[in-house]
């Protein structure tokens, strides 16, 4: 009777009662369509005819359909199947500012941070498989464009503060801490950031309208650069390596520690990549999987041509190849 509670419900106790009422369906929706759950809940799935184009430009992978819950009898369901997963934050991202500067923390680390009058926790979900975390000092200036690139990514804010005298600075700060969204002006932004010690980075940020892999379809050509990419692949339906464009992208294997621990991506949660060329030495540092379902998510990477960067990264790689077998 509460098989829909799964794991990764109980994950997700920060997000609102409203998305994990939605969730819950979501997995009994899955179920109905895989022939998992009693008859009448298939009974009250009906197709939806969707009109845009249903496979990714450089996957050609076939999207999912939506469906819609029809009302029958006392029982009335309205929802967008794929619609929530996909707007699920893969990781958690950390903004905090003054008027002089600040900084921005990206990382994949479940559970991270805890709400401030908690004090300073690293959650035990976060300690089983390998991590990245990012934190970039930038001055105020930098925040404009930084919460730009926000507006795509579109993230599930569970702690926020605006105080009123940034209010003129930041109104789509402002939104997206109460819940709406801003208008958007195309579905994928590239913006370039500048660390208050005067390092460049390169952020790309995509809405879950780009329907693509962000790696091979844009990241790889912006670069121009082949990508060695390590992500979460202990999921089932991980993306093969793509070597059909100009520029490549490579899932990698196998990560080698320098202190000779070697382990497999599907115990690695973390998500990077680097080029494949030295000369190129392109780091990148994100929060997306090559991983089927993620092609309809929100998300984005920071890239840093940082040479020292590169290099802790570079060396990590013991597998890469476009083939099944490296």
């Amino acid at each position: 009777r509460q098989a829909h509670i799964t794991p990764v419900l109980q994950s997700l106790h920060w997000l609102p009662v409203e998305y994990r009422i939605q969730f819950k369906v979501l997995v009994l929706t899955y179920r109905a369509l895989n022939n998992q759950a009693p008859s009448y809940l298939s009974e009250l799935l009906s197709p939806h005819i969707t009109s845009r184009n249903l496979r990714s430009t450089s996957e050609n992978l076939l999207a999912v359909p939506r469906t819609r819950l029809k009302t029958k009898g006392d029982r009335a369901f309205q929802t967008i199947a794929p619609r929530l997963w996909n707007s699920l934050p893969s990781n958690l991202r950390v903004v905090l500012f003054d008027h002089s500067r600040g900084f921005w923390l990206s990382h994949s680390i479940p559970r991270f941070p805890s709400f401030p009058e908690k004090g300073y926790l690293y959650p035990s979900s976060g300690k089983v498989y390998g991590q990245t975390a990012l934190c970039v000092t930038y001055q105020y200036a930098q925040l404009l464009r930084i919460v730009k690139q926000l507006v795509y990514l579109y993230p599930r804010i569970y702690n926020c503060s605006v105080p009123a005298v940034f209010s003129a600075d930041l109104p789509q700060l402002i939104q997206l801490c109460e819940g709406s969204r801003p208008p958007q002006a195309s579905c994928r932004r590239m913006e370039q950031l500048s660390s208050a010690r005067g390092d460049k980075f390169v952020s790309f940020v995509k809405s879950e309208k780009y329907v693509d892999d962000i790696y091979t379809g844009w990241v790889a050509q912006v670069l121009n650069a082949d990508l060695l990419v390590e992500s979460w692949q202990n999921q089932g339906h991980a993306l093969p390596s793509n070597c059909s464009l100009p520029k490549h992208a490579m899932n990698i294997k196998r990560i080698q520690l320098p202190t000779s621990i070697q382990f497999q991506s599907r115990y690695d949660h973390s998500k990077w990549c680097v080029s494949r060329v030295y000369e190129d030495h392109v780091t990148c540092l994100g929060d997306l999987n090559r991983e089927k379902a993620q092609l309809w998510g929100g998300g984005g990477l920071i890239c840093t041509y940082n040479p020292v960067i590169y290099k802790a990264f570079r060396q990590l790689v013991d597998c890469a190849a476009c083939k099944k077998v490296c």
